[in-house]
């Protein structure tokens, strides 16, 4: 008989708390958990706990904040300072919410682990295995920042609002189950960061303060100093603070010079970009090259290209140039049916 017992993730938000709702009427026998990871949010934590006793699960709080500091906010930190723009609910879902919390899950004796993502687990004929794949609800679909979870684990990853393509669905269930969480908004930033200033944030725990520099035009004239590189980034137009015959953005960022490089809006267009860490997902490794739909920022549209293999980097060749490829972040590939096929650290 198979064993139905799952982890489920839960934030004390509408997601994760309709997500519960939805694997006990699959007859799931669920066990929810809430993860500390900065700092203690004790109303998220006691709204999860609610929703538990309401629903008659077991609730358990976990620490990871260890785990958090070290593989999260530390990357984070140091990716700025480096001169790139870091995604940390990519590294967040690899090492926390798809790691650390897979191995809670193998000592609670759990066979599965879900959440309240949008996005989808299924078995695929074309790719014989497990994928991760769109979910049914394209403007909140999350797979962009899910695509460096391992693929061995997919099969044991359930996602219940697979198959929902509104977000008043969701919030219905939960008015009408009574649960406290249903008018409760989304949360929309970094959860270390809620004011959204990441450059206090960097600044404060950086080990040394940000260095001044030069904006050089690509031509090499300069045309002023900036305050330090991890106040910019590729596509920036404002707080520049120089002046030009036509509008300047920040194309290049070169940190051993500790130099902005800016250009005109022409210029942030490219049809190449290169990338590593690469993980794949529908297959296990680039034989030959391949057209895919590839994405380079959550916002982006998916765009054709065609990736290739060049050493242990991925070379992607756009078919129509993108605006403001950016080191730093992710670009990932989808076949024509939503399948995610891996995808990779934006390099330049």
């Amino acid at each position: 008989m198979e064993n139905k017992k799952i982890l489920l993730g839960m934030s004390g938000g509408v997601d994760s708390s309709v997500a519960a709702i939805l694997l006990k009427q699959k007859k799931y026998e669920v066990i929810g958990v809430t993860m500390k990871l900065w700092q203690d949010d004790v109303a998220q934590i006691e709204d999860a706990k609610k929703i538990c006793q309401d629903l008659q699960i077991p609730h358990y709080t976990v620490n990871f904040k260890e785990q958090f500091k070290c593989q999260v906010v530390n990357n984070f930190i140091n990716e700025y300072t480096q001169g790139k723009t870091p995604n940390p609910c990519v590294e967040c879902n690899k090492y926390i919410k798809f790691g650390a919390l897979f191995q809670k899950a193998k000592e609670l004796g759990c066979t599965y682990v879900a959440t309240g993502h949008y996005a989808k687990s299924e078995y695929s004929e074309k790719y014989g295995r497990y994928v991760l794949k769109k979910s049914d609800e394209e403007k909140k679909d999350q797979t962009y920042f899910l695509y460096q979870i391992n693929n061995n684990q997919i099969k044991n990853i359930i996602f219940p609002l697979q198959e929902f393509k509104e977000k008043e669905e969701i919030r219905k269930i939960a008015k009408d189950n009574n649960l406290v969480v249903s008018k409760k908004t989304d949360s929309q930033e970094i959860c270390f960061i809620p004011d959204k200033d990441y450059i206090t944030f960097v600044t404060t725990h950086m080990k040394s303060k940000p260095k001044k520099g030069n904006i050089v035009l690509k031509t090499g004239e300069i045309l002023g100093t900036h305050t330090g590189i991890i106040n910019y980034t590729i596509g920036q137009r404002k707080g520049l603070g120089i002046s030009y015959k036509e509008p300047l953005y920040v194309i290049k960022i070169d940190v051993q010079k500790n130099e902005v490089i800016v250009g005109t809006n022409k210029d942030l267009y490219s049809n190449i970009l290169y990338a590593n860490n690469i993980n794949w997902l529908a297959i296990d490794e680039l034989k030959e090259p391949i057209n895919v739909y590839a994405k380079i920022r959550y916002r982006a549209k998916e765009a054709k290209a065609t990736i290739y293999k060049e050493k242990d980097i991925l070379k992607v060749v756009f078919e129509e140039p993108q605006r403001a490829i950016t080191p730093g972040q992710s670009v990932v590939f989808y076949d024509n049916e939503g399948i995610v096929i891996g995808g990779a650290k934006i390099v330049k």
